[in-house]
């Protein structure tokens, strides 16, 4: 599953960042609980946010690579909102957030930040995201505007800054599944923005 590495910053600009190759990743035996170790490692060893990510994106490529049981979770779009959440892992007091997502063809989602950190591997289907930057004004405060866009394949990971802000729609005739993995949100810097008010809000 060949795929690009991409990152993307609260300023609303995003770039291609260097991928490490499927093939140096393969691994026997690699599950969802060494992933999760190692993961928690990084947080732990890792202090500056613009080396962390890359380390993020490659273990969750390896993943990806190696563990097909990962890339076999998701459910079935719910017919009522279009998407479905199936989280792979849940314990108090653990740090992140672990699930597959899945987008029916044509549903989109709101314009939001995460408050925190995130990594979004696309495993089916298509899935366009919208980039957004504040453009605050005396009159509107919370406005924003679209800085682009790009459609992301199977095998393209991107990584979000906490106040990075993107809406994502799935393109195509295909549902989309994204495996997801975030850090721990902070409530407070967690917004969900409406271009027609010009107006944030928590969520």
């Amino acid at each position: 599953m060949k795929g690009r590495d991409w990152l993307v910053t609260g300023n609303g600009q995003y770039q291609a960042c260097k991928s490490v190759r499927a093939w140096d990743l393969l691994r026997e035996n690699y599950r969802l609980y060494r992933f999760l170790t190692e993961i928690e490692d990084v947080l732990n060893n890792v202090a500056d946010e613009s080396t962390r990510l890359p380390e993020i994106r490659m273990l969750v490529r390896r993943l990806i690579v190696n563990s097909y049981w990962v890339r076999s979770q998701n459910l079935e779009p719910s017919p009522t909102t279009g998407t479905s959440v199936l989280l792979l892992y849940d314990e108090l007091g653990f740090p992140l957030t672990v699930q597959t997502v899945t987008f029916a063809p044509g549903t989109q989602s709101n314009i939001h930040n995460h408050g925190t950190w995130g990594v979004v591997a696309v495993l089916k289907g298509q899935e366009k995201n919208t980039f957004w930057q504040r453009t605050p004004s005396s009159e509107s405060p919370e406005k924003i505007a679209p800085t682009g866009e790009i459609i992301l394949s199977p095998g393209d990971i991107v990584s979000l800054t906490p106040d990075a802000i993107h809406s994502v729609e799935a393109v195509g005739n295909e549902p989309t599944v994204t495996f997801n993995v975030y850090g721990e949100t902070e409530p407070k810097a967690r917004f969900e923005f409406d271009t027609i008010k010009h107006s944030a809000k928590n969520f």
